[in-house]
């Protein structure tokens, strides 16, 4: 049995505490609809959706035990939460995750994505109880020099854009914690395990958020406009959502199994071959919308004022894969094909993301939010 099969990963969540921030997000709803489905039962933490978002569309509140709409910052109601909740497991996503949004509220992009994983990181720290934790940072954590190569965890922190920078900085706080409270070789004492995932250029059904490559398309194409590139020969490891997703699953099963073992930083993407520019994705997504056109706008009056976003980007897959055995489900292109065609199918969004969820798990899963 495939170690990213639905049955082979459910027992170790079903009844089980997960505490999820950023469980409103693009990313969190899908987590959301696969823990629900496993018979977890979630204690999400974030700010609320925007109205519209996937999150509302799938009634996520219903297939959580509680659903708490604060700040990541506010630490005496993230307190309240969490240590009242004595979870089994806790996945951090809670985040500030858009590079040109960084360069607009650079302090609230710190303040959410490095107080916000040191509070987290302080708040597990009361917890009395043995705790799987999988603190999710990004692809773009590393110092970009430009050298078309893919990223090692062992290559040099840093980032020029404040969201880079502060995904940096996570890393950074996470490994203090790590090696101050949570040392692999105390944790009879803690019974913590604390592991950070950097995986980035997600895409899936479900994506509404401004200035990323996908929702762009989509909103272009449905209002007969033409798309525009700012970046089109920009190279990106293109995952499908669940291709992370179910990766921090998995890797919090071997951390349950051999809690000593994985508490790490591990690189979470597509083989370093399988990258695509900006372009290309576009051309494929029209291609699926059977309809829509770019343009090159790099050069334009608007474009001149962008910020700077790197050219190349790509992550070594094989420290996670030699340690977990896992592999990438799909290709970036068959990601792009499921992603499109997510939007063109008809149907409640809950739906569409169950059949998805069912195809990439290899599992036929009851279509009612129970477990």
């Amino acid at each position: 049995m495939s170690q990213l099969n639905f049955n082979y990963l459910a027992p170790y969540f079903k009844d089980k505490k997960v505490f999820v921030t950023g469980h409103t997000g693009f990313k969190g709803a899908w987590l959301t609809q696969i823990l629900a489905r496993m018979g977890a039962k979630i204690y999400g933490y974030s700010l609320d959706s925007e109205q519209d978002h996937l999150f509302d569309l799938i009634d996520g509140d219903f297939m959580c035990e509680r659903s708490t709409l604060e700040d990541i910052n506010d630490v005496e109601y993230l307190e309240e939460c969490l240590v009242d909740c004595e979870p089994d497991f806790v996945l951090h996503l809670a985040a500030q995750s858009l590079v040109l949004e960084s360069y607009e509220n650079p302090l609230k992009t710190f303040e959410t994505n490095t107080y916000g994983t040191a509070i987290v990181l302080e708040m597990v720290r009361k917890l009395k109880n043995p705790c799987t934790v999988i603190m999710v940072t990004t692809d773009k954590v590393y110092e970009n020099l430009e050298e078309n190569r893919a990223f090692l965890e062992s290559d040099q922190l840093g980032g020029f854009d404040p969201y880079s920078a502060s995904k940096a900085a996570c890393e950074i706080i996470i490994d203090s914690y790590r090696k101050s409270f949570f040392a692999p070789e105390n944790y009879d004492e803690h019974k913590k395990s604390i592991a950070s995932v950097r995986a980035g250029n997600v895409i899936g059904g479900g994506d509404y958020a401004e200035n990323r490559i996908v929702p762009d398309i989509i909103r272009a194409i449905n209002t007969n406009k033409e798309v525009e590139l700012r970046n089109p020969q920009a190279t990106r490891p293109w995952q499908h959502v669940l291709e992370p997703l179910g990766a921090y699953l998995l890797l919090a099963t071997k951390m349950v199994d051999e809690p000593t073992k994985f508490s790490e930083a591990y690189n979470i993407g597509p083989d370093k071959d399988d990258v695509l520019t900006v372009e290309e994705l576009t051309k494929m997504g029209i291609n699926v919308m059977g309809k829509g056109s770019y343009k090159d706008v790099r050069k334009s009056p608007e474009a001149s004022g962008k910020r700077h976003e790197a050219n190349f980007l790509a992550l070594d897959n094989t420290k996670f894969k030699e340690a977990t055995g896992w592999l990438p489900t799909w290709t970036a292109k068959e990601a792009i094909k499921v992603t499109f065609g997510w939007h063109m199918a008809k149907g409640d969004a809950d739906v569409k993301c169950l059949l998805q969820i069912q195809e990439f798990f290899s599992a036929k899963i009851d279509g009612s939010n129970e477990s």
